[in-house]
């Protein structure tokens, strides 16, 4: 079975890269509940481990797995592999998932998909959400670009995440532009707290696990992309999350509105002119001849995050 890493490189999609860098940050900010280097990693690494090693270097996670679907080019991953930490399970996710140890490691789980959302993405979210220890993080990332006529839209949805999922309420003109994203936001959510309410029914109060989104981010490297996810914990742990202070980071979103990572098309002599005028209170106070204030804008709100690819001989 090939993979989409065959045709995208996705170690310079800039927004794919901001995104990492803004998970990174807000990984750091569970130490308060546990140790951040004691968590175990799990992901979907492809032929280039973007995230392993950003993940391994800057958060010194030591305990990473990556699930990879491509049985047919194992070697070519095993060479790619970028550190001894990370055990790589050659598998469909749905296989691999539940024969993981679950109990008392505190993890973070990026299901990082390239298709769209479907029932066995469904299946590895109930796995995950149905097992993971309380202080762990599941996040999820599926195409959400509107494909095919718009009158077969809704059709198509209902398909790929069952009938019974998606709301009587939605209509096919729900569905154009960023609304798939947030039309499968609400279904992952949905899917989230019913297994959630099941694993919850024979605890006492205080062991009942509570979902708090922390993320809902779109954003287009060609594709429309939403990722979205959260936190999952104990009532006996809300207090150490409240202290994590996730609030403070500017692009958490804890309910239905999203953060649009949106990447201007700067040269690098604009961009590091504009380095040199932020961080800033009043943006109007930035300028930069020839570009809008909105591209300005844009950049101001990820430029500690913006990639920078350059091309060089190692």
């Amino acid at each position: 079975m090939s993979g989409s890493y065959k045709d995208i490189n996705y170690a310079i999609r800039p927004a794919k890269s901001i995104e990492r860098k803004m998970l990174c940050e807000t990984f750091r900010r569970l130490s308060v509940i546990c140790p951040v280097e004691k968590y175990r990693y799990i992901g979907f690494g492809s032929a280039y481990f973007s995230d392993f090693y950003l993940f391994h270097k800057a958060l010194n996670f030591y305990s990473m797995h990556s699930i990879e679907r491509d049985t047919n080019n194992s070697k070519r991953f095993e060479f790619n592999c970028p550190f001894k930490c990370i055990q790589i399970h050659f598998g469909e996710s749905n296989a691999i998932l539940p024969t993981l140890e679950w109990n008392n490691l505190s993890t973070i789980v990026w299901l990082d998909y390239d298709g769209n959302l479907n029932q066995n993405v469904l299946a590895d979210i109930k796995t995950v959400c149905s097992n993971v220890s309380p202080g762990s993080v599941i996040i999820i990332s599926v195409n959400a670009h509107p494909s095919g006529e718009a009158s077969t839209r809704l059709d198509a949805l209902k398909k790929l995440v069952g009938e019974e999922r998606v709301s009587p309420s939605i209509l096919e003109k729900d569905l154009a532009q960023w609304g798939t994203a947030k039309v499968l936001r609400s279904i992952i959510n949905n899917e989230i707290q019913e297994t959630l309410t099941d694993r919850n029914g024979g605890l006492q109060k205080p062991a009942k696990i509570t979902y708090q989104q922390l993320l809902n981010f779109h954003y287009a490297d060609g594709a429309k992309m939403l990722t979205v996810g959260g936190i999952l914990y104990s009532q006996e742990q809300k207090d150490k999350v409240d202290n994590c202070y996730f609030d403070q980071l500017p692009f958490v979103r804890t309910q239905e509105e999203e953060y649009l990572i949106k990447v201007p098309n700067l040269t690098y002599r604009e961009l590091r002119y504009l380095d040199t005028q932020l961080p800033v209170s009043d943006i109007s106070t930035v300028s930069l001849p020839g570009v809008s204030s909105k591209d300005i804008e844009n950049y101001s709100n990820i430029y500690r995050y913006f990639p920078m690819f350059a091309e060089t001989d190692v």
